[in-house]
């Protein structure tokens, strides 16, 4: 195995970051509905605002940074190699078939993962973010919003968690497809990827 960098400390500061904002904004809103207690209702609504202001905050900065260093082009979907990633996914992985994509510092994602993220990036979080906001401010502190049709904005809310939810079981499954369980996880940790020695021997040979 031979290591090649792939995450920059932003990028890894940012997920984990992320990953710990979402988990608090899940358990929050679940008990904020009713579904369990954790915290506490008062509490759980206080944890959920200041984590949601939070999570604002670091996407604002994310979207600065990825513009400025470029690196949002790992976020443009792409048809290429769109179908061998499927089949790889669905059956090849099990042969120990090799990974149609091969990961680089400026091509980080799969084909399905590029369609997946643009999804969360374009739709997912703003939809939960606007929808959220209008959740925070309606009728608080004094009629500040008064929107008519906010359980509209509840409902779609709500099904953005359920879908956020379904996002985190799948991504933690996926974590575990790489050349072993623990490599994508331990990449998204020191930014280095194992990779085998034949591939790296491949692409220098093709460059």
């Amino acid at each position: 195995m031979q290591k090649v960098k792939i995450f920059s400390r932003f990028e890894r500061f940012w997920h984990w970051t992320q990953m710990a904002i979402v988990i608090v904004l899940t358990l929050t809103g679940f008990e904020i509905h009713g579904n369990y207690t954790i915290f506490g209702f008062e509490a759980a609504v206080r944890l959920h605002n200041a984590f949601a202001i939070t999570f604002i905050l670091l996407g604002i900065f994310t979207i600065f940074w990825l513009l400025v260093t470029g690196q949002y082009k790992n976020f443009i979907p792409t048809r290429r190699n769109f179908t061998k990633q499927i089949r790889y996914y669905t059956y090849g992985m099990f042969k120990g078939d090799p990974h149609p994509a091969k990961r680089t510092i400026t091509n980080k994602m799969n084909p399905l993962q590029r369609f997946t993220y643009f999804g969360l990036l374009i739709l997912i979080f703003p939809v939960q973010t606007i929808t959220g906001l209008l959740y925070m401010y309606y009728h608080y502190p004094q009629n500040p919003i008064d929107a008519g049709g906010l359980w509209i904005a509840v409902i779609t809310h709500t099904m953005g968690a359920f879908l956020m939810v379904a996002f985190l079981i799948v991504h933690v499954y996926m974590t575990t497809t790489g050349h072993r369980i623990t490599t994508d996880i331990k990449a998204m940790i020191s930014g280095y990827e194992d990779e085998p020695e034949e591939e790296t021997e491949t692409k220098n040979q093709t460059a």
